[in-house]
């Protein structure tokens, strides 16, 4: 398994070959295996949001942040996958297969430099709906590429620590969630389910118009307020929140008294957005450090991607937006999940 040459030909987004993503998945779930729910990390590290496939503005991070060959630490608390005709290392950028192929390198090659929080996408309900299972099949023939990464998924941590200081998650916080020590027990390799603590860990999102607790928008977790953030960081002795999984305009936001910042690290999200993109570098004695950037200039030269720009042109504008009601139950209250897109501000799910 030669890993550097398979991070050179992953640089240049030319992907593996199903043996090699079979070879690169296993060593990279025993790496995980031996890790914990909740990755202790000291300072200095990089902290990274969405990704949602968009691979050139990955490589774009790595040039402004620093290489992980040169001594550059980074959190990742993505979503990696997504892909815009169906759609977060994957989903909703064209190269899903690639953001997360080289993100597991880079992880297998430098395990101690590269810690990769589970995402809400990086699921198999949620991978196989929103497009990663499609690419993985249109570019190897076959499902097997798909899951042996939903395999690397379930054991993807939930959280990272800094010098004991910062939690790192994707989503938020939980009403089954006190401690820090509760996601510590927390059984990780599986599929989260769709309610409870791992759920909403993924998936729910700080809110300044909620006190505590309100049911999402979502579908799934919870919006949670000031009240919350104060008493989690109080009772577990954190100076902040750090987390992903919503896009804000300017690439990263504190809120409550900045207890707690959502970075989002997918420029120009699904390439029609403008958005920046930002990523935070934590150093000794709580310094802060934000980078702010736009989309990479291979965006506007990668043929393929300027092709499949033309084929939307001839697609039909649609006006307002389009809504999905798939009803669900959670914790004993009937709710709808809502997914909408606008053609001018697509909202992150």
């Amino acid at each position: 398994m030669d890993l550097d040459k398979w991070i050179d030909q992953l640089w240049e987004c030319e992907y593996l070959d199903e043996r090699q993503m079979s070879m690169l998945c296993s060593r990279l779930t025993d790496i995980l295996i031996e890790e914990s729910n909740v990755q202790p990390v000291s300072t200095p590290v990089t902290l990274c949001g969405d990704i949602h496939g968009q691979f050139w503005d990955l490589r774009e991070l790595f040039r402004r942040g620093g290489m992980i060959k040169d001594g550059t630490r980074y959190i990742f608390m993505v979503r990696g996958i997504y892909r815009l005709n169906k759609g977060d290392f994957v989903d909703r950028g064209h190269y899903s297969l690639e953001t997360v192929s080289l993100l597991f390198a880079f992880k297998a090659r430098y395990p101690d430099k590269i810690t990769l929080l589970r995402g809400n996408h990086e699921t198999r309900p949620v991978s196989n709906t929103y497009g990663f299972y499609d690419e993985c099949k249109t570019k190897y023939g076959n499902s097997n590429v798909w899951l042996a990464c939903c395999s690397v998924f379930d054991y993807l941590n939930i959280a990272a620590i800094v010098d004991g200081q910062t939690l790192c998650i994707h989503g938020g916080l939980s009403p089954d969630i006190r401690t820090i020590d509760q996601i510590r027990v927390l059984s990780r390799a599986q599929d989260p389910p769709n309610e409870g603590a791992y759920c909403d860990l993924l998936w729910s999102d700080p809110d300044d118009a909620v006190s505590t607790w309100a049911l999402s928008p979502r579908g799934c977790g919870f919006l949670f307020g000031s009240r919350v953030a104060h008493q989690f960081t109080h009772l577990n002795n954190l100076s902040l929140i750090a987390r992903a999984h919503q896009l804000v305009e300017e690439g990263w936001q504190y809120k409550f008294g900045e207890k707690l910042v959502t970075v989002w690290s997918a420029p120009n999200y699904c390439y029609r957005c403008g958005n920046e993109a930002a990523i935070l570098r934590l150093g000794e004695g709580g310094k802060r450090d934000v980078t702010v950037y736009g989309p990479a200039a291979e965006n506007d030269t990668d043929s393929r991607m300027r092709e499949r720009r033309q084929v939307r042109t001839f697609l039909p504008s649609l006006a307002g937006r389009l809504l999905t009601l798939v009803p669900g139950k959670r914790r004993g209250h009937a709710v709808f999940r809502v997914t909408f897109f606008t053609l001018s501000h697509p909202i992150s799910i």
